[in-house]
């Protein structure tokens, strides 16, 4: 008998001792099966730890440790990128708050023009490495980590009025306020056109929106604003062990990000990829004229506001984990009631007024220049934008696949596994001089990068000219 028992507690102390022999040839196999280097730390495959390893204090002391080196990484990124200089447009934003940047960001490959690179086909390119850093997929600043950062002009803003601090201790926002929207962001509604904006160049929080909206919205309207505007536990601002701000927080709220309704660009990662090094930087999308949208979210295709004002609150908070949200307290909104008031609120927010657009969405000839009535013809024309884009809201409502990954070949950047994209949704061109930087994960920070973007990925050899009026155009929108 006693053998016996000593048989049978060596076969469990070797059957415990067998993951964590396996574990990393597991974890190499099963990158190659994602097509991920081997030897690369995918980190997790669809679920977050739930129990950490270490105490609050160790992680944060290490993160802080860790910071300065981060940011000099990701630093290093976009310069080599991108021309992050300071060059304003004589074009103001929507509340006249702040100029629109102008000029090519993106940098080129060394002795290759524009010209040169939009005649070569998209396997010489890939072959011959030359397609341009800045068209790639955007890593998150600390993108083995994700979740959201906010930018400065928020945090400040959120900090005075609230005393709530939205400044992680791992990261701080990686791109220079001078490439941002206007903050804060004006505020149009659909059911009072006359007033313009009504933010009165103020941020909305928990601590003003009653003062500022009263009169101008319905009850209904106004208790959706106050759900928008109440911080809930979100995986990075919480009260656990593993969040990311020293002190616990009760969270994050849905204009955190959507500043006034629109964006200040902050960004997280996506939900709805895995494994982890695969997701995509989400750069925060405006959420003016949702009330004409048919689909919601970058890659889920939501088929109501209601729908993705639920799931953010129940798992997108949480990196689309529900597991973690049990953990950390997530809000669970009732669909009848707070749901509704809060999609209610959402559906008034309208776009900047567009004095040089008729009502069809197209250009009055009275009122634009000979360039803007030019770009339109290529807009239409040439470029092909308004297959996508069609007038008068300038979005589809159909989710798209770019296949940009015909341009390069699949590598690891800043902790990002750059491959193909897949189907992203058509995005509205209404207003977009004031939602910069571009494209779903914030690659392209201006107009003009965008224009050279689409000439290249999308193969439509416009001239030097043509692309000059395409911007123009945009500008009216």
């Amino acid at each position: 008998m006693k053998h016996r028992k000593m048989m049978f507690m060596t076969v469990i102390l070797v059957a415990a001792m067998l993951p964590a022999a396996n574990i990393v040839q597991a974890k190499y196999e099963s990158n190659e099966k994602m097509g991920i280097p081997k030897d690369v730390d995918s980190v997790h495959s669809t679920y977050l730890p739930v129990v950490m390893d270490k105490d609050f204090q160790t992680t944060m002391e290490e993160d802080k440790k860790m910071k300065p080196q981060i940011m000099e990484r990701q630093k290093t990124l976009l310069e080599r990128r991108y021309d992050l200089s300071d060059n304003p447009s004589d074009v103001m934003m929507s509340a006249e708050r702040k100029p629109v940047q102008k000029g090519v960001r993106v940098k080129l490959p060394d002795g290759m023009t524009w010209k040169k690179l939009s005649e070569m086909s998209p396997e010489q390119i890939r072959e011959q490495g030359l397609f341009p850093e800045g068209f790639l997929p955007l890593p998150h600043v600390k993108h083995e980590t994700g979740g959201q950062v906010i930018p400065p002009d928020q945090i400040k803003e959120i900090n005075n009025l609230e005393q709530r601090n939205l400044e992680r201790f791992d990261v701080t926002f990686d791109l220079p306020n001078h490439l941002l929207p206007e903050f804060p962001p004006p505020i149009f509604l659909t059911t009072r056109p006359d007033l313009g904006d009504v933010s009165q160049g103020k941020l909305l929080s928990i601590r003003n929106y009653y003062e500022i909206m009263h009169g101008i919205v319905t009850p209904v309207q106004m208790e959706g604003l106050r759900l928008l505007l109440t911080p809930f536990p979100q995986q990075q601002f919480n009260q656990t062990d593993d969040r990311k701000v020293e002190k616990a927080s009760l969270g994050i709220t849905c204009f955190d990000c959507h500043s006034n309704g629109h964006t200040n660009a902050a960004f997280h990662l996506n939900p709805d990829t895995r494994p982890h090094v695969a997701r995509l930087r989400l750069d925060t999308v405006s959420l003016r004229g949702v009330f004409n949208q048919q689909i919601h979210g970058s890659k889920r295709s939501l088929r109501s506001i209601e729908d993705f004002t639920e799931f953010e609150q129940r798992s997108a908070y949480f990196d689309g984990d529900h597991v973690t949200a049990a953990k950390k307290g997530v809000h669970l909104p009732d669909r009848a009631s707070q749901v509704v008031m809060m999609a209610q609120m959402q559906n008034i927010l309208d776009f900047p007024p567009t004095p040089k657009l008729t009502v069809f969405g197209r250009l009055d000839p009275k009122k634009a220049t000979e360039v803007e009535r030019k770009g339109e013809e290529i807009f239409f024309g040439k470029g092909r934008c308004a297959e996508c884009h069609p007038a008068p809201f300038y979005l589809d409502d159909k989710m798209h696949n770019l296949q940009v990954e015909r341009f390069y070949k699949p590598h690891m950047s800043n902790q990002k596994w750059i491959t193909g994209v897949g189907p992203i949704k058509t995005f509205t061109l209404r207003g977009i001089k004031d939602s910069p930087p571009y494209m779903h994960d914030g690659r392209l920070l201006t107009l003009e990068d965008t224009v050279e973007f689409f000439n290249i990925v999308t193969e439509l050899k416009l001239t030097k000219e043509e692309k000059e009026a395409l911007t123009a155009f945009m500008l009216c929108l």
